[in-house]
């Protein structure tokens, strides 16, 4: 069922992570808009809030992963940022085992504009050395990969969203960490797309395909670490590449997968994303058509690579 990725988070902490006796939730006052408090609800011994302090959330995380637990940080992806010094010298310099989950990523926030937009938490914790990074596509995704998150050890990101997103994930697919999965095959074109762009990469190689173009559309939920193997593969078959992400083109999913090519097999590619600029307030359907992240614009990027 097509829901927020948020809402997923709150449905997999209320019906499966919070009988984990190890798991904590960290919360920075905003429980109840990051889905967090359905964890509470379920176990309200092991739910924190430590008011609005974020460099706080990262620093309790931090100690009680020191002691054993499995601390879910949270709050929204802009407010998180605050505490990047403490995420970079508290967890990830120790490799402390922290999931810092995080909802109201990229764009789609609606009025709440550019000062709570997070264009660039993506290129931000990536750039974090030993922390993972990942942005689900849909609620399916969502939960298995908070749930391997959960098992993974070490740090890491997951970047949540507001809006409703369609599901995209057939029966029987599975979650595998650092791995990216083709969900419609091509040889004319990659369209790689991460989150809820990756609903309107599917949707892109509809157009494409009425053009007699084949589109090979890959999900790729985990930033970091890359799926390099699949990139190259779809490098090799497809001699073009176009990425798409709600997000800065500087340093995110575009930037990754630009990197693996550069190293394994170049080809030509096009960036799908935010250009260097920030965002303001508005729909999310104006928003993302204002900044160039539709269907029509991956689309319109495969001409344009493949031209």
């Amino acid at each position: 069922m097509a829901m927020s990725t948020r809402d997923a988070y709150g449905h997999v902490l209320e019906t499966e992570i919070y009988k984990n006796p190890d798991v904590v939730v960290v919360d920075a006052d905003i429980a109840s808009s990051t889905r967090a408090e359905k964890f509470k609800n379920k176990a309200p011994e092991r739910f924190f809030n430590v008011g609005i302090s974020e460099q706080d959330l990262m620093g309790t995380a931090a100690g009680l992963a020191a002691v054993g637990k499995i601390p879910l940080a949270g709050s929204y992806a802009l407010f998180t940022e605050r505490g990047l010094e403490i995420t970079r010298n508290s967890i990830c310099l120790p490799n402390l085992n922290v999931k810092i989950i995080v909802s109201h990523g990229g764009l789609t926030i609606g009025s709440d504009g550019a000062t709570h937009q997070a264009i660039e938490d993506i290129a931000l914790m990536r750039s974090l050395p030993n922390l993972s990074v990942i942005v689900p596509s849909d609620g399916w995704e969502t939960e298995e990969a908070v749930k391997a998150a959960v098992a993974h050890k070490g740090p890491v990101y997951i970047r949540l969203g507001k809006d409703t997103v369609p599901d995209i994930h057939p029966a029987g697919s599975t979650f595998q960490w650092g791995k990216g999965q083709i969900l419609r095959d091509g040889i004319d074109v990659a369209l790689i797309g991460t989150g809820r762009m990756t609903a309107a990469a599917l949707a892109a190689a509809d157009q494409l395909r009425q053009e007699g173009l084949e589109a090979m559309v890959i999900n790729m939920p985990t930033i970091k670490p890359i799926d390099a193997d699949l990139i190259e593969y779809a490098a090799r078959k497809t001699g073009h590449m176009v990425t798409a992400e709600e997000g800065t083109v500087l340093g995110g999913l575009g930037s990754a997968v630009a990197e693996t090519l550069v190293r394994r097999y170049p080809v030509r590619q096009e960036f799908i994303g935010v250009q260097d600029t920030f965002g303001e307030s508005g729909s999310s359907e104006d928003l993302l058509k204002k900044y160039g992240l539709t269907a029509d614009d991956i689309a319109a990027a495969a001409r344009k690579v493949l031209a």
